[in-house]
């Protein structure tokens, strides 16, 4: 009796193989098929041809700037006079911003990651935390900006002393925390069970495994979340512009590092929003050698965050 059922269930495998293969084999044109296709890359064509324009129009006009300046535009402070305006005040400024969000968002998005996908049951709670954080990922940045203008401005003032810095990276690591928990959520959601259940077997506890398992094998995914962390974070201007952000000429002084994350400040995106609504022609070409060199640091971040994400995926 065992012989005919197998002998069933092969003829069954046959019959569906058969199936498919004359499918396969006989597949009609179907234009709409090709007409799908077609609209799909002409949409990728257009894409990238609008992306081409627009950077080879930002560096025709900001390349006469380095020409005519060099390294002097990237080691001068705003000033109200274009011949004399550099971006070293903002460039400071967001790269003190970005600290702020991967000191403080990074962590605190992984491990919420980590307890929600590891740690955490799944109940009507977890399921409540899940859809907030999701639906927090899509809230207008400015509407974190009131936030950070009514806590870390108004409220924290005695510790991060209002209009600061300090103000400013807290506000984009809460800009940017939902996209951090979602991006790792899904990179750990996607580590084989099997993996989890090798350290079971050797008697790892579940901390064990996590450390030495799942977070190396999530590694890329979290690697590939803080990409577009920090590209997120770095273009923001409206909550920046709530929470202290100057537009202006300010002079910093003799001040160090950490009496700077209390004092005033600007980053490139602001000061090229600032640059770009004036009248004068020269600060349209400021403007553009600015979106230069910020689209110059968001890429050595991706590139660091790449070789990091390659080094782990070739390591596991």
């Amino acid at each position: 009796m065992a012989r005919g059922m197998d002998a069933v269930a092969t003829a069954r495998r046959a019959t569906t193989a058969d199936v498919v293969r004359a499918g396969l084999q006989g597949k009609r044109f179907r234009p709409g098929d090709y007409l799908l296709q077609g609209a799909l890359l002409l949409t990728l064509i257009i894409a990238l041809g609008v992306l081409i324009v627009l950077v080879g129009n930002v560096v025709a006009q900001g390349y006469t700037v380095f020409q005519q300046r060099g390294v002097d535009f990237l080691r001068t402070g705003n000033s109200t006079l274009p011949f004399n305006a550099g971006v070293k005040q903002a460039l400071v400024g967001s790269i003190e911003l970005m600290l702020f969000v991967i000191v403080f968002a990074i962590p605190l998005g992984v491990g919420a990651a980590v307890y929600l996908e590891e740690y955490a049951m799944d109940s009507r709670f977890t399921r409540f935390l899940t859809t907030n954080v999701r639906n927090l990922a899509g809230v207008p940045s400015i509407v974190f900006g009131i936030l950070g203008l009514a806590i870390f401005v108004e409220f924290l003032r005695p510790i991060t002393g209002g209009l600061t810095v300090i103000s400013g990276g807290l506000t984009l690591a809460i800009v940017v925390l939902p996209i951090v928990i979602i991006t790792a959520s899904e990179a750990l959601r996607a580590v084989p069970n099997s993996i989890r259940e090798a350290g079971y077997g050797v008697g790892a506890t579940r901390w064990e495994v996590i450390r030495s398992h799942v977070l190396p094998s999530a590694a890329p995914g979290i690697f590939t979340g803080t990409v577009l962390t920090l590209a997120r974070a770095i273009g923001e201007t409206a909550p920046l512009l709530l929470v202290g952000a100057l537009l202006g000429f300010f002079s910093t002084g003799n001040a160090g590092f950490f009496q700077q994350l209390r004092g005033e400040y600007t980053s490139l995106p602001t000061i090229i929003f600032s640059w770009s609504s004036q009248p004068n022609t020269d600060f349209k070409h400021l403007a553009a050698a600015a979106i230069m060199v910020l689209l110059a640091v968001l890429l050595t971040m991706n590139a660091v965050a790449i070789i990091l994400r390659n080094r782990y995926e070739r390591k596991w």
